[in-house]
């Protein structure tokens, strides 16, 4: 799979900016946030991302839930999930692999690598 469009949920505006901006002025490519789950889960389809970079901590709808409703609707169940989480414990690391993600990335992240970061977990090909 080639990355090529990546959508980040993320509840925190400044993290959200910086996101976006480290993986559209820095890795080139195509970016939609969206800044709650539901937002998200209403959205994705539409943007039809390559990745969905997904923060774990959020007001409402959690990460975790935000995945599990993804892979509870057929339109959005084989997206491939990154989480973004400051909460990177061994267990913590092991859920999100345990529910589908492909890594997890920890925050706070170095904005000039994150796009190499994210590619290096999806498979190419």
């Amino acid at each position: 799979m080639t990355l090529r469009r990546i959508a980040c949920v993320e509840d925190e505006p400044d993290i959200r900016e910086l996101t976006e901006m480290a993986l559209r002025d820095f890795s080139g490519y195509d970016v939609r946030t969206f800044p709650s789950g539901p937002d998200a889960l209403d959205g994705l389809a539409e943007f039809a991302p390559d990745l969905v970079v997904l923060d774990a901590m959020m007001p409402g709808m959690d990460g975790m839930t935000v995945l599990k409703e993804m892979r509870a609707r057929p339109h959005l169940a084989g997206m491939p999930v990154v989480f973004m989480t400051a909460a990177t414990s061994e267990a913590n690391v092991r859920e999100f692999m345990a529910a589908g993600a492909l890594g997890v990335v920890a925050k706070p992240y170095d904005p000039m690598t994150l796009g190499m970061q994210l590619a290096a977990f999806v498979p190419s090909g």
